[in-house]
């Protein structure tokens, strides 16, 4: 007898999760005027570049490779490819306090991105720009292991960044 109701309460469970707006965490979705994207970033090998790659991709969009847009409005308008350009994408490093012995304890990384997109033929969001912070501390004492800490901490504001611009876009409609 518990064997029929095992199946009906997990379709019952994944009808109510579906019902209510869940949905997978990255994946948002987006206007159909940016089904189709071309990146334009000066590195394509940045972290932030690669976030918004990845989270492009987990929205549905396609792709473009460089030079798939056509010769409208900033190069967006007769082949349906939106543009989204990346006009500064940069990690800014401060330190925010020093020992005794003036030794950084304490430093400031800012993701900063400015971008704009050209979609159906006009522009549809101009040079707007995204920052996002995080403190990190420092022991020279364990140099190798803060280093790391470092790349993780650029990493994660390299995607923090990716998905504010993916929602920015998303908001378009």
């Amino acid at each position: 007898m518990r064997r029929p109701v095992a199946p009906a309460l997990l379709v019952a469970c994944a009808v109510l999760v579906g019902g209510c707006g869940f949905r997978l965490q990255g994946s948002i979705p987006l206007p159909a005027v940016v089904a189709t994207v071309q990146l334009d970033a000066a590195d394509d090998r940045t972290p932030f570049a690669q976030a918004l790659r990845r989270r492009l991709g987990a929205s549905g969009a396609t792709l473009a490779p460089r030079g798939a847009a056509g010769a409208g409005v900033g190069g967006a308008g007769t082949t349906g490819v939106a543009v989204l350009r990346i006009e500064r994408d940069e990690v800014l490093e401060r330190v925010t306090s020093v020992s005794a012995r003036n030794i950084p304890r304490e430093y400031e990384l800012t993701q900063v991105v400015r971008f704009s997109l050209d979609a159906g033929g006009t522009r549809r969001i101009s040079s707007a720009e995204v920052t996002a912070s995080r403190s990190l501390t420092f022991d020279e004492r364990r140099a190798l292991a803060k280093e790391r800490e470092r790349e993780q901490l650029r990493e994660a504001l390299a995607d923090e960044v990716a998905g504010v611009v993916l929602q920015r876009v998303a908001g378009l409609r």
